[in-house]
């Protein structure tokens, strides 16, 4: 997700007003954005059809659903903290354009692999 990695160079261009606060927004979009990528590449190289072990529709969801929890709350601590500071500020606006971006994730994944599986019994 773009917004992600927008947010991220925002925050890290930005003069700090709270090391902790905003060391752990970089950290929850990192790592977001290397589980984004890391499913990417589940589904573009159809990995999952060689690994049956895992439930991967399961897996993406509760990816999205913790990461987007913790999202939400880095961001919300990143805008408290902001102070006015216009970088910090369009990181902490960015994080949230992200939250919302990874419900609407959360609930198409709901869809495809809910809902298609239940209507296809």
């Amino acid at each position: 997700q773009i917004s992600l990695l927008v947010g991220f160079i925002s925050v890290n261009n930005s003069p700090w007003t709270d090391y902790s606060a905003y060391s752990y927004f970089q950290i929850v979009t990192m790592c977001d954005l290397v589980m984004i990528l890391f499913f990417y590449i589940i589904h573009i190289f159809r990995i999952y059809r060689k690994l049956t072990c895992v439930s991967w529709p399961l897996a993406e969801f509760l990816h999205y659903l913790i990461g987007t929890i913790l999202l939400l709350i880095a961001s919300i601590v990143a805008a408290s903290k902001s102070y006015n500071l216009t970088g910090l500020v369009a990181g902490a606006t960015f994080g949230f354009l992200a939250t919302i971006l990874c419900v609407l994730s959360i609930w198409s994944s709901y869809k495809v692999s809910c809902i298609t599986q239940s209507t296809s019994k």
